[in-house]
């Protein structure tokens, strides 16, 4: 029997718990898809010969955040800070997944590491330590401070005018959370702003010659979204654009 919602393939991440090795996804984000009003599909792991037909099951991909960082390899530089967490197993499979599902048209939303591993996948590079380079602000939270406040409102964003992150939330500036200590320094060929931070950090993207709905963006709208008006637009414009993604599949049930 077919779903009766969209389907959006979630990547997980990789975590030892005790010692042993766990795939898992933050429930924020499957939370997050349900309101879009999609069905979460969480993948642990794929290889490269797995993603066409996991994409052939995706009405949607949504691509989370993470307490890693992509490994910097991917762009050509060494890691800056062993102390950082990173995700190789993840990189392996979610960066090629990136241009392939992008191509195909299947709906994407990228959060946090998302956006950051999809400009790396597309050909970008990324500011290791965004707060280390002059004239920039620090945009990481505290550990120390209640998630409440960790994930509260840190800085507004600019929009682009006339850019589809505007058009979706219908205004070019509002208020984000911040919990990030590396951000785009080169956007991949083919990839515009779509929103900026008042340091000029890019905060948004998107891709507008792929030929289905796709936005990037650092914060994490994610965070309880059901009382934020911004996150609802967005999670919104992306469910519908899985449900008519489902709708077109030529072997949706009518």
């Amino acid at each position: 029997m077919s779903p009766t919602k969209p389907v959006v393939l979630v990547p997980a991440c990789n975590k030892l718990v005790g010692r042993h090795p766990f795939h898992i996804a933050g429930k924020k984000y499957i939370d997050a898809v349900r309101l879009a009003g999609c069905q979460p599909l969480v993948v642990p792991a794929a290889t490269v010969d797995e993603l066409d037909p996991l994409l052939d099951l995706a009405d949607g991909v949504l691509l989370t955040g993470s307490p890693s960082n992509v490994h910097p390899n991917h762009f050509d530089e060494p890691v800056q800070d062993p102390d950082l967490p990173l995700d190789s197993d993840r990189d392996a499979w979610t960066l090629p997944l990136v241009p392939r599902a992008l191509a195909r048209g299947v709906p994407f939303f990228a959060i946090c590491r998302g956006a950051q591993e999809t400009n790396v996948a597309l050909g970008g590079s990324l500011h290791q330590a965004v707060h280390e380079i002059e004239g920039h602000m620090d945009h990481r939270d505290n550990d120390d401070d209640p998630v409440e406040v960790q994930y509260g409102p840190a800085h507004p964003v600019d929009a682009t005018p006339g850019g589809v992150l505007a058009g979706i939330v219908g205004s070019t500036r509002f208020e984000v959370n911040s919990l990030h200590g590396q951000a785009v320094k080169r956007l991949a060929d083919g990839l515009v702003v779509e929103a900026r931070a008042p340091d000029g950090v890019i905060e948004a993207f998107s891709k507008p010659d792929a030929p289905g709905f796709n936005l990037a963006v650092q914060w994490h709208p994610e965070w309880q979204a059901a009382t934020n008006p911004v996150s609802m637009r967005l999670l919104r414009a992306f469910g519908q654009a899985c449900a008519a993604f489902r709708e077109r599949k030529p072997h949706n049930p009518r």
